[in-house]
């Protein structure tokens, strides 16, 4: 059953979720399979690489997907957007950075700018450049972020957007993987939700099978968020950033030197990059959200665990699961969306079906790994 929000009735969903652009995980065919779903998917832009950007919008085909880029790391090889938006992307999304410097270029040629937040701060800064979406991104997701937590951060930036921007759509990311959080994120003021971790798991995730299986093991407990990958690679991160990941020995050692490191220790690089493409899930570094049965992993990045890893299921479709997704938050609304009833930040009554609710909720049929081609 369909869940009408106004993130579904403008970018024409059929489900209020966006995968999110994992760097050199969420290639064309995860997107395009998220997209086909009902979804918008996402490629990951990641750390600029354009023979491999331009591969993965062939490999999405004719499927309406987006792109998303690491900000800082695009105001390196700018040129990287107009290869994007040469493909018309249903949107562009802006991570990591002031996405002033790009957002006149993306709005120009109409298309969708979504721009992912950490604060306040960031988020009148986002609002100041345009953007048409923002995703306020909680310290429980896999992968980059900082401190403020998803429960907290989505409702102040809902009620900052309801008084200043009432145009401008949000989505709720971080530690988010089913029915019940998508629900929870609409009940906070959302319109829908960005995941990560939850489709890493899909097999058309750009993965090793190892490191997939090592996230589907573990749980939420462990992970832990550190600077010490970026350290050991060389990578600039502004101030104030760090990735969630797996914990394993390679990760501990490093997260408990990584204030000493001036500079990216011998070796240590080589060794995460061979451990990452050989499946090594002792030296990967696994990004991975609070809570998720998959894992927002940048192979290039680090095994990133979130903090959902309780939810594992295993390895299917992403469009199973964004069938799936729909089933449990229809069981937890009752068939209705938080937007059926009055608008964010209005103080009215918010309608979720519960023990009390005399709607009964749908039943949904799983389709099966068949039904994905």
């Amino acid at each position: 059953m369909a869940l009408k929000t106004r993130l579904t009735e403008r970018l024409g969903l059929t489900h209020p979720i966006v995968s999110a652009p994992m760097a050199h995980v969420a290639g064309g065919a995860l997107a395009a399979a998220v997209s086909r779903a009902g979804g918008l998917g996402m490629i990951g832009g990641g750390y600029g690489e354009d023979i491999w950007l331009e591969h993965q919008f062939e490999l999405a085909g004719k499927a309406r997907v987006g792109c998303g880029f690491i900000t800082w790391s695009l105001a390196r090889r700018p040129f990287l957007l107009d290869l994007a938006l040469d493909r018309f992307p249903v949107a562009v999304m802006l991570s990591y950075g002031d996405p002033q410097m790009f957002s006149e270029r993306i709005l120009s040629d109409e298309v969708t700018l979504i721009c992912q937040v950490q604060t306040l701060e960031m988020a009148r800064g986002a609002i100041a450049a345009g953007a048409d979406i923002l995703v306020a991104q909680g310290a429980e997701a896999g992968g980059h972020g900082m401190a403020r937590a998803t429960m907290t951060l989505v409702p102040e930036i809902a009620d900052l957007l309801a008084r200043s921007a009432p145009d401008t759509l949000l989505l709720a990311a971080g530690g988010i993987a089913d029915g019940r959080g998508l629900a929870a994120a609409l009940l906070l003021g959302a319109d829908g939700v960005l995941m990560g971790s939850r489709f890493f798991a899909s097999r058309e995730a750009l993965v090793h099978d190892n490191l997939r299986a090592a996230a589907l093991a573990a749980d939420g407990d462990a992970t832990l968020r550190t600077g010490a990958l970026d350290r050991i690679r060389g990578l600039p991160w502004p101030e104030g950033f760090t990735a969630r990941v797996l914990r394993n020995d390679f990760i501990d050692k490093w997260h408990a030197e990584a204030a000493a490191l001036s500079q990216p220790p011998d070796g240590a690089a080589e060794a995460f990059f061979a451990g990452t493409e050989e499946g090594d899930a002792g030296v990967a570094g696994v990004h991975k959200a609070i809570r998720s049965d998959q894992v927002d992993v940048a192979r290039f990045d680090t095994f990133d665990r979130g903090e959902n890893a309780d939810a594992a299921t295993g390895r299917e479709s992403s469009k199973v699961r964004l069938d799936r997704r729909a089933c449990d938050i229809d069981e937890h609304t009752g068939g209705r969306s938080r937007h059926d009833g009055p608008r964010r930040g209005t103080g009215g009554d918010v309608a979720v079906g519960g023990p009390d609710d005399d709607i009964a909720a749908p039943q949904c049929e799983d389709p099966g790994l068949s039904d994905f081609h």
